[in-house]
């Protein structure tokens, strides 16, 4: 059964709406994250930073991680209407995860970690003569986009999610947002498959578009695009010698490379970019897994110091949960990648 189609014009509100808040929930945890960095003890960077503003700066990002991951799904199932489609979800896996997407960094680590490291940056441009003004001005760029990239990266993991379960969809569109650099330029408006993970590169403005069978989407042809702009925003965007290669006949796609993940971790015969967030004793992965173990064993395992005592055995979580992207990558199926997103946490 299918619902009546929604005008084009109202396709466009859906998207621009969608875009609109992954910006905003972007601008205000930047903004946010300046004000904690002006909060620093400079003549205490380190321990400031540790007792105070650090705590803080990781319940800010997870805070704004939820608020762009969160409206995937809905955005996701509006589009869907929009081309006069119902969408379909497997029993079990019918609402992303929000929150599996949140208080974890992009590539896996912990986010006390990685925002630590605008700290470490700037004490080391302070040991190599940078004033003080200027080392914690390039401290802040650092954090901020870091914040940036990693609030971006929750919601296009959160509506890569949704795109993968809701079987109505056939993949995603990428949008563009004006300004955009080459390497995005010339994926603007280009269609991917469904189980195809979202390249972004650090402060990368794009989102994605839900394609269905009844708006398939288009690809685009990337030397079109480049001919249209003048010979100035050609060198600036692609650079002098990179658009001078173009411009000569050199491969577009061989002077432009677009970033791709970074492994983190050898498991499953193979590099694969894990997460430990949710893998310790009180995390979510954590006691899924250990229910799991039970109901399929018939093992008890010790939730304490008493169980302990009473001869149960410690439970060791031994399986790395894999990031989205991975699963995209590994999966050999759509069914297998909705039963792993929804092994991993990211579906319920």
């Amino acid at each position: 059964m299918t619902a009546p189609a929604i005008p084009e014009q109202d396709h466009a509100q859906l998207v621009a709406a969608y875009g609109a808040a992954q910006r905003r929930a972007v601008l205000a945890a930047e903004r946010q994250a300046a004000r904690w960095w002006a909060a620093l003890d400079t003549g205490d960077l380190s321990g400031s930073y540790l007792q105070r503003v650090g705590p803080a700066l990781v319940r800010l990002l997870t805070a704004a991680q939820l608020l762009a991951a969160g409206p995937a799904q809905a955005y996701v199932d509006g589009m869907v209407r929009a081309d006069g489609l119902e969408a379909q979800y497997d029993q079990g896996a019918s609402r992303v995860a929000a929150r599996a997407l949140t208080g974890v960094a992009a590539d896996g680590r912990p986010l006390d970690s990685l925002l630590y490291m605008p700290v470490i940056r700037t004490k080391t441009l302070l040991g190599s003569g940078v004033t003080l003004p200027e080392a914690m001005a390039a401290g802040q760029m650092s954090l901020q986009r870091i914040v940036a990239s990693e609030v971006a990266d929750a919601g296009s993991g959160a509506f890569g999610v949704a795109v993968a379960a809701n079987r109505t969809t056939t993949g995603y569109i990428r949008m563009v947002r004006a300004g955009a650099c080459s390497r995005c330029a010339i994926l603007a408006g280009r269609w991917y498959r469904w189980n195809a993970d979202f390249l972004r590169h650090k402060r990368c403005e794009c989102y994605g578009v839900p394609a269905t069978s009844a708006r398939p989407g288009r690809t685009t042809d990337p030397m079109s695009f480049f001919h249209s702009l003048s010979r100035s925003e050609q060198d600036r965007r692609f650079t002098v010698g990179g658009a001078q290669a173009i411009r000569d006949g050199a491969d577009i796609y061989q002077v432009v490379n677009a970033s791709r993940s970074v492994t983190t971790l050898d498991a499953y015969g193979q590099k694969v970019v894990a997460t430990l967030e949710g893998t310790t004793k009180r995390g979510s992965f954590y006691r899924q897994v250990l229910r799991e173990t039970e109901q399929r064993t018939g093992q008890s395992f010790a939730r304490g110091a008493y169980d302990l005592e009473r001869g149960l055995p410690q439970f060791r979580l031994r399986t790395p949960r894999l990031m989205p992207g991975e699963i995209y990558r590994l999966a050999e199926s759509r069914d297998d990648v909705i039963r792993l997103l929804r092994r991993f946490g990211y579906l319920t």
